[in-house]
């Protein structure tokens, strides 16, 4: 008679589980600065910038030790990834128990609960009370590429439009989009088609939001067949092209244009999200509803993760076996994503954000009328998301990327780590975990005022 045991659930025979073998601990190897630096310029491409040249040895919070035994204040935040800080101890705890039950299984083989539990919890976080879906990747420009492959999908369209300064990742597709040469676009085009660029809003430049409302719609008339645009993205905060915050009057705008042509309106969150500007999308002080919405960074503390929100009908766009990845929706980062939203929810961080900006943006004030007279032209940015601008004096208002520089290589002698940002290279932005301490953040906040006397003076 044939069996009718149902395959996967067959019961056999108790088996002596396998002998592990028990590896004795390795000494920990000791490294030195010196000696990374010359061992990467031989193994690592050039093209691999970093900004220090110092090697993490171990991190806790908004503090960080070189393998020299040097401290460090994090004002970078691993490029805007740590609100939660490093290690923070839900997060890491979270990530280990799931190690403990799978690390990798690929969603599109075997799928598992954190991945579908964490796209609830977006879904549910996202602005907008249509139903909405997600998916999951690994990186930001992969979660970008996937926003425009599900638009075009969805609306049978192929063009996309992008603004000045705007950053959207280093892939091919996603360089097309991002709206500055170098040092990202240099030397490696051409660059796909169907890709156009309308002007962003810029005090700077004289441009404004008529201007760059003109300039869109002349963009229609000129080049970008408005049938034949499957979606506009903008940063809400512009990232790289200078911590910029778009203007709401632009958001509004924005959404009536792409209601009126039947075209997807895009906010990439990659950088802005997870609380950084004191709610958890930096679009939703606009009042706008987007139709996509790409996450990554701050989403799980630490964890390579990222992902596309959008409304369920767009986002069914896509045939089955359309849209994935083999390492897409980590179950370990999921699990370390969760953590990190509730640590977010549970300590108060979206408040902590908006507390600290204001009071990142009147320290800076103090400090430039100090240590710097008519050198420091803008104070900007929403929440904790805050970049300084510097120039050579406020008559001309010319970009002083050099001063920029020294600033922040001062700050590193100091202890305190800084980015720079802006299509001039002479902004420093402010990207320290929203877990930082106030103690920790007046001593950064007291090194920087060194730095910038010390680099002015020089």
């Amino acid at each position: 008679m044939a069996s009718t045991a149902k395959r996967g659930t067959r019961k056999t025979a108790a088996k002596k589980k396998p002998q592990i073998a028990i590896v004795a601990p390795v000494e920990p190897k000791t490294y030195s600065n010196a000696d990374l630096v010359a061992r990467r310029d031989a193994a690592v491409p050039r093209g691999v910038a970093s900004a220090a040249p110092v090697y993490a040895a171990h991190a806790e919070n908004a503090e960080l030790w070189d393998v020299d035994g040097n401290r460090y204040i994090d004002f970078v935040g691993g490029i805007g990834v740590l609100n939660t800080g490093h290690r923070h101890p839900s997060v890491v705890a979270a990530a280990k128990a799931q190690e403990d039950l799978y690390t990798h299984t690929s969603f599109q083989v075997v799928p598992y609960a954190p991945y579908i539990e964490l796209a609830e919890r977006l879904n549910a976080l996202a602005p907008g009370h249509a139903p909405k879906k997600t998916l999951l990747v690994t990186t930001g420009a992969e979660a970008v590429e996937n926003a425009v492959k599900i638009a075009r999908a969805a609306t049978g369209r192929p063009g996309v439009i992008a603004f000045t300064g705007g950053y959207h990742g280093r892939t091919l597709l996603t360089l097309g989009m991002t709206g500055k040469i170098s040092p990202y676009k240099k030397d490696v085009g051409p660059f796909p088609s169907d890709i156009f660029r309308a002007p962003f809003p810029s005090v700077r430049d004289g441009i404004t939001v008529d201007d760059a409302l003109t300039g869109l719609k002349n963009l229609f008339l000129t080049d970008a067949q408005p049938e034949r645009v499957a979606a506009i993205i903008i940063e809400p905060v512009l990232g790289e092209g200078g911590y910029i915050p778009v203007p709401t009057e632009m958001m509004v705008a924005l959404r009536a244009i792409c209601d009126e042509h039947g075209i997807l309106l895009i906010a990439d969150e990659v950088q802005a999200g997870f609380g950084r500007t004191g709610t958890w999308f930096a679009v939703e002080h606009s009042g706008v509803t987007p139709d996509l919405i790409t996450v990554a960074k701050s989403m799980a503390g630490g964890y390579p993760l990222a992902g596309v929100i959008g409304r369920a009908d767009i986002m069914d766009a896509m045939e089955p076996g359309g849209l994935g990845g083999t390492y897409g929706g980590n179950p370990v980062a999921c699990a370390a994503a969760l953590a990190a939203i509730d640590a977010i929810e549970h300590e108060g961080l979206l408040a902590r954000s908006t507390a600290m900006g204001d009071k990142l943006k009147a320290r800076f004030a103090e400090i430039g009328a100090r240590a710097a007279p008519f050198r420091m032209w803008d104070i900007r940015g929403v929440g904790a998301m805050v970049a300084v601008e510097l120039v050579t004096d406020f008559d001309s208002a010319a970009p002083d990327g050099a001063l920029t520089k020294r600033v922040i290589a001062h700050a590193l002698k100091r202890g305190l780590l800084l980015l720079s940002c802006g299509m001039h290279g002479n902004a420093i932005r402010v990207m320290v975990p929203l877990t930082a301490s106030d103690e920790i953040l007046e001593e950064g906040l007291a090194i920087f005022e060194e730095a910038l006397a010390a680099a002015v003076a020089e």
